[in-house]
């Protein structure tokens, strides 16, 4: 049994239609139907075998409980949109480096201050706002088409102490004394403990 029983229950079930109809051209003896290899399945036999399959499947429950059963499909109305799939999956994956230049650079330059924040060191922040303003430049001289680029390039000076200045804010809010009630709390949570 070398192939696959719902294969064979679609062969079957077009032989028994085939038969009940009269429509056998083999059987008739005719020269005009097509040549097929033994075993290769015809069109009609794979789309018995596809539904067969589903069929099988929803009974199982293969298709019970997916993501947004039973709701529509989000933004289909609104226009037409032959890429919304792929939007949909950039943006649920949140898949970063993909999309045009300028849809890059705005989400980056959204997220600029975090991104500095991260880094350590003076030279490293001022090589990240060098490298941005690069790109940007970059991204309005080439004409590959897609939208155009508003992100506006940055002051690497301003950045740098506003980093610093960021910096600064952080460590008088982390060297400062806890409050009164704070040492209260934490006795409170131990002992619910």
């Amino acid at each position: 049994m070398s192939e696959d029983p719902r294969l064979e229950a679609a062969r079957y079930r077009i032989g028994q239609e085939a038969r009940a109809s009269g429509d056998n051209p083999a059987a008739d003896g005719a020269d005009d139907a097509p040549p097929r290899a033994h075993g290769t399945p015809t069109a009609h036999e794979r789309a018995l075998y596809v539904e067969t399959a589903i069929q099988q499947a929803i009974r199982r429950g293969d298709f019970d409980d997916l993501p947004g059963a039973g709701k529509p499909l989000e933004g289909l109305g609104d226009h037409h949109d032959p890429d919304w799939w792929i939007r949909r999956k950039i943006q649920n994956e949140r898949l970063t480096g993909l999309g045009p230049a300028a849809l890059m650079l705005r989400t980056e330059d959204a997220e600029f201050t975090q991104t500095l924040d991260a880094l350590t060191r003076d030279a490293d922040v001022r090589a990240h706002v060098e490298d941005f303003n690069r790109r940007v430049v970059e991204a309005r001289r080439q004409l590959q088409g897609g939208p155009p680029v508003v992100t506006a390039t940055r002051d690497v000076d301003a950045e740098v102490a506003a980093w610093h200045e960021r910096r600064r804010q952080r460590a008088a809010a982390a060297s400062t004394p806890p409050s009164e009630s704070e040492p209260r709390r934490r006795r409170r949570l131990f002992r619910r403990r």
